[in-house]
């Protein structure tokens, strides 16, 4: 019996070696011969226009990771399914992408193969490059062709199983990936249409704002609100709703600067993407703005709110260890009587949408991760993560809430912050 066992077993195991085996197979395209040489340098005008294009579609926001050099890659991008560190798509030979040519180069865009042959992680967004158009891809190409080589090997990537075997990936492209170029011309589109490749394609909005399933494929109907590193990404088709409506205006100065007056400041995930925003035309701005007004559904009537914890009445009367932090951390900022307010133009925290949102999520991460200082900008926050314990931020966030902004409390924030700090330190 024993015996009979052990054989048993072996021939299942080899069974599924041999599955596994004709999976990889399967999965593992023809590789794309190196580049003999590095492309000539473009002319400037094909650099200023590459420069644009990669703007847009916020490579360096991924392909940096913290303090490091530009496109080198490295930066840890944490999913439900583990984490996955980006690559280096500098021109180094060996760790980037000097070997590749702009026909492997457009593979990995429009079908998430490699030059090598091996599939790539849907982390990196090809289901939304794969409708750029070919002169986007080329121009693209050539920018970063023209970066300066820097030698940095990806870190090994964090994946449960099966995941962490990228043959399964052929399985998620045939339920997500739909390849093909843009079907929108490049000079005849209006500002809509143009937005609209843009949101689609190259800043692959979707990506964030429409949450993933638990295939890890994106929500449908696109742009519902999602979830992205701790922070909640905001429903964009809900914009004009609310207690605080976008206006088109709104969102130009918001993308570009990372303000808005009536709004307030890019904050997580989404700040690097306003400053890589604020070096693209204006017209390209004022386009997604326009095609983003232009998907707004009509409101609701709102359902009954629930339940939720009331405070204390000496909350609303600005009384209490909340009024009192506020008073200590915040004031100094965000009083009306602040000169910050009075000077700069900046929105009251009773319309601030990290304030107004239906949970405290994005509150809490403002508090703990503030909103760090970058050269030529004039929004900064200290973080507040080493001064403030989770009950204090629950205490900050009762008052703020309640007494400022005139909602309902929200429940469990100590619990939030608790968590928020647990993930950020990991």
């Amino acid at each position: 019996m024993q015996l009979r066992t052990l054989f048993g077993g072996a021939a299942v195991a080899a069974i599924a070696a041999a599955a596994l085996g004709g999976l990889y197979a399967w999965t593992r395209a023809a590789p794309i011969a190196p580049a003999d040489a590095p492309p000539a340098p473009p002319p400037p005008a094909v650099l200023a226009a590459g420069a644009r294009v990669v703007a847009l579609g916020d490579c360096m926001v991924c392909h940096t990771a913290g303090d490091g050099p530009a496109y080198a890659g490295g930066l840890g991008l944490r999913t439900p399914f583990g984490t996955i560190y980006s690559t280096n798509i500098t021109p180094d030979p060996e760790t980037g992408i000097g070997r590749w040519t702009l026909d492997a180069f457009r593979r990995a865009l429009r079908e998430g193969t490699s030059r090598d042959g091996h599939l790539l992680y849907p982390a990196f967004p090809y289901i939304h490059y794969t409708r750029m158009s070919d002169n986007d891809i080329e121009l693209a190409y050539r920018y970063l062709m023209t970066r300066t080589p820097v030698h940095a090997p990806a870190p090994a990537n964090e994946l449960m199983f099966p995941l962490s075997f990228r043959p399964v990936l052929a399985f998620w492209n045939m339920l997500y990936l739909r390849p093909g170029g843009s079907d929108i011309p490049a000079r005849q589109a209006t500002p809509i249409e143009r937005g609209r490749y843009l949101v689609d394609t190259l800043g692959h909005c979707a990506s964030c704002h429409s949450g993933l399933n638990l295939m890890g494929g994106e929500r449908s109907p696109a742009f519902q609100g999602g979830r992205i590193d701790g922070w909640n990404a905001p429903a964009l088709t809900r914009l004009t709703a609310g207690d605080a409506p976008w206006t088109q205006a709104d969102l130009v100065e918001y993308l570009r600067g990372g303000l808005a007056p009536g709004h307030g400041a890019a904050k997580g995930p989404m700040r690097p993407v306003t400053e890589r925003l604020a070096g693209v035309p204006r017209e390209d701005v004022e386009a997604i703005a326009a095609y983003l007004i232009s998907i707004q559904v009509a409101p609701q009537a709102k359902p009954a709110p629930a339940p939720a914890t009331r405070p204390a009445a000496a909350v609303v009367a600005g009384e209490g260890p909340g009024a009192q932090l506020f008073a200590a951390a915040c004031a100094g900022c965000h009083a009306a009587q602040a000169p910050m307010m009075r000077i700069a133009d900046r929105p009251g925290l009773a319309r601030s949408s990290a304030v107004l949102g239906s949970d405290p999520a994005n509150f809490v991460q403002t508090v703990l991760q503030g909103i760090p200082w970058e050269s030529g900008s004039n929004v900064y926050m200290p973080p507040f993560a080493d001064t403030l314990d989770d009950q204090q931020i629950a205490q900050l966030a009762a008052y703020v809430r309640t007494g400022i902004a005139a909602k309902p409390a929200w429940n469990d924030v100590a619990a939030t912050s608790a968590k928020a700090r647990k993930e950020n330190q990991q």
